[in-house]
């Protein structure tokens, strides 16, 4: 039987490239800066148009489909999951990155359906790498196959996290705290690039061992989780339980031996859910 979905993740990928070079031309102009629920939560008119094409693009091509997009919500739209086909949009992952100029940006596109992973993809903009993933065929980038690294000893792991957008001290203290209990296990080393897609693609790859952050949001996430799992990865709450999309924390690792020894590790940080009514 043919796939249903293939045709929607073909299309993801054009829109995700389209969307790609709107973000690279923009890094070469004056960038306005708007400020969302932190001073440290940034968004710009390119989030907002790549957000607006991508949407407007697939709706005219899946006009039955249900879409979250980062900025949807920003500007008041809900971020209800249903069973219906749903297209999960992060336009510009890493808009701090993008402000700055500090080149890991990444548009970010998940499909889901009956609340399930079907495809994820992931385009690097400024690295020019495509990350892919389809239920049970396998996660690539640019076409070759990717796989979790081996590596299960904790002492020998290289995890990456993010210091997030939050700038209360409660938080602050809580994220140094986890990072300085992982580090002093000892683990090798902890690493933030500054966009939690291509954090999770890095674990896809095997150039990291594992991924960890609570904070983030389902867009975020949505697009890398399925390239983790067919990456040979396991995706965990934080609390070692089972994993939910719209909680937003994750772990992300190479094996779930690790994933629930980081979890081990980590107090958690009180969270309103991404589903939860406003």
């Amino acid at each position: 039987m043919a796939d249903p979905w293939q045709a929607c993740m073909d299309y993801a990928v054009t829109l995700a490239r389209k969307a790609g070079k709107v973000i690279c031309e923009a890094l070469k102009e004056e960038i306005a800066i708007m400020v969302k629920s932190s001073p440290a939560d940034l968004v710009t008119v390119t989030d907002q148009k790549v957000e607006n094409m991508i949407i407007s693009s697939i709706k005219e091509k899946y006009p039955s489909h249900s879409f979250i997009g980062e900025e949807s919500v920003a500007a008041g739209a809900g971020s209800i999951l249903t069973d219906n086909p749903t297209w999960i949009i992060d336009p510009i992952d890493g808009t701090t990155n993008f402000v700055h100029r500090f080149p890991f940006v990444a548009v970010s596109i998940g499909f889901v359906v009956n609340k399930k992973m079907e495809f994820g993809v992931v385009f690097s903009c400024v690295e020019d790498k495509m990350y892919t993933a389809r239920k049970g065929k396998g996660a690539f980038c640019n076409g070759q196959k990717l796989h979790v690294s081996q590596q299960q000893d904790i002492t020998k792991v290289l995890i990456v996290t993010e210091l997030g957008s939050s700038r209360e001290p409660e938080v602050l203290k809580t994220v140094l705290s986890n990072m300085q209990k992982l580090l002093s296990i000892p683990i090798h080393g902890i690493r933030a690039v500054g966009t939690a897609a291509v954090n999770m693609c890095l674990v896809a790859t095997g150039g990291a061992d594992a991924y960890y952050e609570m904070g983030i949001h389902c867009w975020d996430m949505a697009g890398a989780g399925i390239i983790i799992t067919e990456a040979g990865g396991v995706l965990l709450d934080v609390s070692g339980g089972p994993f939910d999309l719209m909680s937003r924390r994750i772990i992300a690792a190479n094996s779930q031996v690790l994933a629930e020894r980081i979890a081990k590790e980590l107090q958690i940080i009180p969270l309103q859910r991404d589903d939860a009514a406003n």
